[in-house]
């Protein structure tokens, strides 16, 4: 069955990638930790996959642009006069520093270390566990329910919070959506917050990998990752609408079982032998 996947045409692959990556970008499951492991199925390794799989993260965030394209005109065309305006663009750039900041610092080293099967494994595990412990803690009504009533410090603690999705596994989404509730914010409110904020995070993301890798790139690519980019648009487009319905009545609970897991099946599957992870 591995040796079927591996054997896959590479713009299926590319398809298969682009779905995966617009389907778990903006849920705590981590689309970087299921890139990782779905690479590592389908015998798609090296700096270019690398590369392919922080690139097609831009589709999910094109998605979030068509999505929200009215709110996002709004913000910039008021912001010479609108205090609302300015606030959230302030929050949302502020929130982005440190990420961006930590990631250009320990970008690869982290991507040496840590960009393996097992490793994402435990960051599943460990996260699902957080989730765990944050939702059944929420006995306390939420301080804030609207992103617009975010204050410069709400938008510190949840950049600092993302920081945290530099560890492949842990989740970008995951890790500002929980940090947020955990600083007071709602779920809808951190959720679209976490929205917002995806879109200098994964343009950042996107731009750094291919300036830094574009040596390694040629004209016979550009299939692969325009495949992967519109899979990942239309996957994450989906799931950006679905996820909005499911925040308004729902947890995360059903979310932190699945990392918790996935999580455990691929660490008892690589421990004896039944799945040979490239590790």
């Amino acid at each position: 069955m591995l040796e079927l996947l591996v054997a896959l045409p590479i713009l299926v692959k590319a398809a298969l990638l682009g779905i995966i990556e617009g389907l778990t970008e903006f849920l705590p499951i981590s689309s970087t930790g299921h890139l990782i492991l779905a690479s590592s199925v389908l015998g798609f390794e090296g700096e270019k996959a690398k590369m392919f799989t922080v690139s097609i993260q831009t589709g999910a965030m094109l998605a979030v642009i068509w999505y929200y394209r009215a709110r996002i005109t709004d913000t910039f065309g008021g912001m010479l006069f609108d205090a609302r305006a300015r606030r959230f663009a302030l929050n949302v750039v502020v929130a982005f520093v440190p990420a961006a900041a930590l990631g250009l610092l320990f970008a690869e080293s982290i991507k040496e270390r840590l960009f393996h099967p097992v490793p994402v494994a435990i960051a599943f595990v460990v996260g699902g566990l957080l989730i765990l412990w944050v939702e059944r803690g929420r006995h306390r009504p939420a301080l804030i329910d609207d992103v617009d009533a975010m204050t410069l410090r709400d938008a510190v603690k949840v950049g600092i919070a993302q920081a945290f999705a530099l560890i492949p596994g842990t989740s970008r989404s995951g890790a500002t959506i929980v940090g947020g509730m955990l600083f007071g914010l709602s779920r809808a409110a951190a959720t679209e917050f976490s929205f917002f904020l995806a879109i200098p995070t994964l343009i950042g993301a996107g731009v750094y990998d291919a300036w830094k890798y574009r040596a390694l790139l040629g004209p016979g690519d550009a299939p692969m990752f325009a495949v992967g980019l519109l899979f990942s648009f239309f996957a994450a487009l989906a799931c950006v609408r679905w996820l909005i319905r499911y925040v308004a009545r729902n947890d995360f609970v059903p979310f932190a079982w699945y990392r918790i897991a996935f999580g455990i099946v691929v660490l008892v599957t690589a421990w004896s032998g039944l799945v040979q992870w490239n590790l």
